[in-house]
């Protein structure tokens, strides 16, 4: 019995027609503890990655109705597959076909016959690497979203959109600098914890996107990174939600904390900022203006702006506060966001 590696378990998709190099790739492999699937043509294998969703998948080149680089080919223009690692498995030797595999999108190559050594060496190699860049995925979509991720991954250089119209949220907790004084740390943190998990439970529901926390300070923004029309109607069902969050989390924890919350509505330009620690960030007037709304808010209430007022539909039902001086805006006309009727 072979002693486990660090990739074992990992499912191997095995393309090739022919049955004698099955038997003997299905021996080397299975002898160190990874599962197979197996097609004996392009065509097939590309029918069983949707089935199988395999970590690694090795490819014959000549092959029957689909050959190995049309079937990577075809691997590679799915938006789902195309970072799976495909290493060819060919007699074709020279230096030209094996150019071809690589510009497909091929990660390596082993000659026929197999070197039992070689082989494992470069399968363990790649779902290593696989391995490792999904966890390097998964890290950068805790702070970025999904979307810029993916391009951050896919292109060099400054990644900045400006956006015509979104929604932007601000919260805070009334009072917290007292409250932050009175309080152990880490009691504090858990309780911020808690409190701002719920905001993003909240956010995602929405399809709203966190940007950041400041402190007690809760970023949000909906129409960035992808478009929507309906920005701040989802922007404001979530921050009516966020009072009732607060609510419940008052109740739950015999608390007496209390939000403002402010939203704004109008252009913004977005961008990642940073080389070592990332943030996706907003910036703009709409920006600025999003957060006088909080702090020129009122505890357990929601302030918006005209424009925002605006872009609701009529079911969301608001009340004229008048006009309030907000810092380097003079005097503005503002709404609390009151309910939405079904």
């Amino acid at each position: 019995m072979s002693t486990p590696t660090p990739t074992s378990g990992s499912r191997i998709l095995i393309v090739e027609d022919t049955p004698a190099n099955i038997q003997t790739l299905t021996a080397i492999l299975k002898e160190q503890g990874y599962q197979l699937s197996v097609a004996t043509n392009g065509r097939q294998a590309l029918q069983v990655i949707e089935k199988v969703h395999p970590d690694l998948v090795l490819m014959d080149v000549m092959m029957p109705e689909m050959d190995g680089y049309e079937a990577c080919r075809h691997i590679k223009a799915s938006p789902v597959w195309r970072d799976l690692p495909i290493i060819f498995l060919t007699a074709k030797t020279e230096t030209a076909d094996i150019v071809r595999g690589f510009e497909l999108g091929a990660v390596d190559y082993v000659g026929k016959p197999f070197n039992p050594h070689e082989l494992l060496a470069r399968v363990r190699t790649h779902l290593t690497i696989d391995r490792l860049n999904k966890e390097n995925m998964r890290l950068l979509l805790n702070v970025l979203p999904a979307p810029i991720a993916e391009k951050l991954k896919r292109q060099a250089g400054v990644i900045a959109e400006r956006f015509d119209e979104v929604s932007v949220l601000f919260a805070d907790i009334a009072g917290f600098t007292t409250l932050s004084g009175a309080m152990q740390p880490e009691p504090l943190v858990e309780m911020l914890n808690d409190l701002f998990t719920r905001f993003d439970e909240l956010a995602r529901a929405h399809g709203v996107e966190k940007i950041k926390t400041i402190g007690d300070c809760y970023m949000a923004v909906c129409g960035v990174p992808e478009p929507s029309v309906d920005h701040a109607a989802r922007l404001a069902s979530m921050a009516l939600e966020m009072i009732e969050s607060v609510r419940a989390f008052n109740q739950a924890r015999q608390a007496d904390l209390q939000v403002r919350v402010g939203l704004n509505t109008g252009p913004v330009v977005a961008g990642v900022i940073g080389c070592s620690k990332f943030i996706y960030d907003l910036w703009g007037d709409t920006v600025n203006t999003a957060s006088r709304m909080e702090s020129t808010g009122l505890p357990g209430r929601i302030q918006v702006t005209d424009a925002t007022r605006q872009a609701l539909p009529p079911a969301f039902e608001l009340e004229d506060r008048g006009e309030i001086e907000v810092k380097g805006k003079g005097r503005v006309r503002t709404w609390l966001l009151l309910r939405h009727r079904a």
